[in-house]
Order: C-alpha cells, then sequence, then structure tokens
C-alpha cells in the first residue's frame, strides 16, 4: 500500500504562516494592500481605458483646454478630473505619471538593493581593511542629504549627455541618482548581520570544508538577513517616490512630454491661485495615497516580522 503525501503548494504554506494571519487581523496592512494594488494596477492598465494618451501630442486639443471636473459647471464627459492648460486629461496624464513614478520607485530600489547588499556582504564577511573602505564611502554619503545628493547625479548626468538623450534617458538619470543615496542602508544593515552571521558554527563548519567565500555569503548568509532588509526595502520604496516627484517639481526629473507625478504636481503649482485647482490637487492626492500605503505595509511589515512583538 502507498500513500502519497503532497506537500502543501506555497499559497497553502502562506495561508498557514503567522504572517498570513498577522495580516488578515491588521486592518490597516488590508486596507493598505487593496489601495496600493487598486493604484498600480489602473496605472498599468491605463491604456485600455484612459480617455487619452498623455503622451501623444497628436491627441491634445487646446479647444478642451482648462475643463474643471465633471461634477463643477462647465464640466464635460468623458473628463472626469478635468483638463490642463494643454487640453491634457487630468485622469489620464495621473494615472500614466502614476505608472512612471511607479518603475522609478521599483528600478531605484531593486538596484540600491543589489548594490547595498552585495556591498554589505563583502564587507561584514572579510572585515578589516575591506569593511572600512566601503563603509567609509557610505559614511560621506551618508553625511549629504539624500536630495542634495540626487540633485548633484541628475545635474552632472543631464550636463553630459547630448541634448537630443536627456527627455530619452530622464528616467534612467532619475534611478541612478536616486540609487546612489539609497545603497547605503542597504549596505550597513547587511554588514551588521553578515558580521555577526560570520560567528556562528555553521558558517565556519563551511570555511573548515573549504566552502567558497561566494556561497557562504549568498546561500547561507544572505538568508539570515533577509528580513530587516524586507521591511528596509518596502519603506524605501515610498521615499524613492517622493523623491522622484521632489525632483521633477524642482524641474531637474522627467520632462512635461513624459510627466510623472512629481512634473504634474509642478506644472499644476504654476496655476494654483488661477481657480484651476484641479490640476494640481488631484496629482497630489495621488501621490500622497500612493506613498501612505506603501508605508501604512512598511510599519506592518516591519511589526509582523520583528520578533520581539510575537
Amino acid at each position: 500500500m502507498t500513500v502519497n503525501l503532497k506537500s502543501p503548494g506555497v499559497l497553502a504554506r502562506l495561508r498557514q504562516s503567522d504572517l498570513w494571519w498577522s495580516f488578515t487581523h491588521q486592518r490597516s496592512a488590508v486596507f493598505a494592500a487593496v489601495l496600493l494594488t487598486v493604484l498600480i494596477v489602473s496605472a498599468f492598465t491605463a491604456p485600455l481605458y484612459a480617455p487619452q494618451n498623455p503622451f501623444d501630442p497628436a491627441q491634445l486639443e487646446l479647444w478642451n483646454a482648462e475643463i474643471p471636473p465633471i461634477w463643477l459647471e462647465g464640466g464635460q464627459w468623458p473628463y472626469l478630473l478635468g483638463t490642463d492648460t494643454q487640453g491634457r486629461d487630468i485622469l489620464s496624464a495621473i494615472l500614466y505619471g502614476s505608472r512612471i513614478s511607479i518603475l522609478i520607485g521599483i528600478a531605484s530600489v531593486v538596484f540600491a538593493l543589489v548594490i547595498g547588499i552585495g556591498t554589505g556582504l563583502v564587507a561584514g564577511y572579510y572585515g578589516g581593511f575591506v569593511e572600512n573602505a566601503l563603509m567609509r564611502v557610505g559614511d560621506i554619503l551618508l553625511s549629504i542629504p539624500t536630495i542634495l545628493i540626487a540633485i548633484l547625479v541628475s545635474a552632472i548626468v543631464r550636463e553630459l549627455l547630448p541634448p537630443s538623450l536627456r527627455e530619452i534617458g530622464a528616467g534612467a538619470v532619475l534611478v541612478l541618482a536616486i540609487v546612489l543615496s539609497g545603497w547605503v542602508q542597504y549596505a550597513r544593515t547587511v554588514r551588521a548581520q553578515t558580521a555577526v552571521e560570520r560567528r556562528k558554527e555553521y558558517v565556519q563548519a563551511a570555511q573548515l570544508l573549504k566552502v567558497p567565500a561566494r556561497r557562504i555569503m549568498f546561500s547561507h548568509i544572505l538568508p539570515n538577513t533577509l528580513t530587516p532588509i524586507l521591511v528596509a526595502a518596502t519603506l524605501n520604496f515610498g521615499m524613492a517616490i517622493l523623491t522622484e516627484a521632489t525632483l521633477s517639481f524642482l524641474g531637474i526629473g522627467m520632462p512635461p512630454s513624459q510627466p510623472s507625478l512629481g512634473t504634474l504636481i509642478r506644472l499644476g503649482n504654476q496655476f494654483l491661485f488661477s481657480g484651476m485647482w484641479w490640476i494640481v490637487l488631484f496629482p497630489v492626492l495621488q501621490l500622497c495615497l500612493l506613498v501612505v500605503s506603501v508605508n501604512l505595509l512598511g510599519d506592518w511589515l516591519r511589526d509582523a516580522l520583528n520578533p520581539k512583538l510575537r
């Protein structure tokens, strides 16, 4: 008689975990997850239902400029949130702009994670001169305000690029600027965790067995350092979106032809006192909802993964 015992799948194990129980019993986390999902899905499916493509000048109609939201006198369908001075539909611009902001935020966090984790593992595992050299570079970057580093890097790279490539490479420049100021936190966290883990018996046993250092770092030590890194990455995702919005608001981020949320806020701010409040208000609300939902998830994750609170 053969007994076929199937191990539960990934989803089944997740639903049986303490993390899932904590999530389902935390209303703010559920609300933030639902809100963030709606914002991301609506942004990436915008071409399916958005009234226009705000990046296509051929779809902008100047005679439909400065239309108020549909519930106010003078509002027109299908411009639910009104239009700006160029005839750009505000709702479409917000959806497309959110997609750019989210992509820049994700790319910034991913590249910062790769650089920070690699640097932290090497510094924590080898110690000595290698650790001091890498961490002093991080200390120098930490002594300079993040937004100042981003502004400096963005300005230098833009001057080095030819004028024809400045708008095309605006997103890549923003990612580079945010990464250079964001990898240090991950590196310091991983370095501290690695310095503790390398003294434990399982690492010493692997060293005695002549296991390559790269395998020890990435296969044995790294999995034990992921908890604080996951929390930091979640919170820094919202910070990266805010940094991109700040740079775009200052005029050194995304161009008006490819508006992110920060660019839309900068353009709308010029008409704030002229009565066209909807041009700036709705992009600000979208940015707030996006960042608040990410921060709520990050706060829940930090508490849920903290062993002292279990």
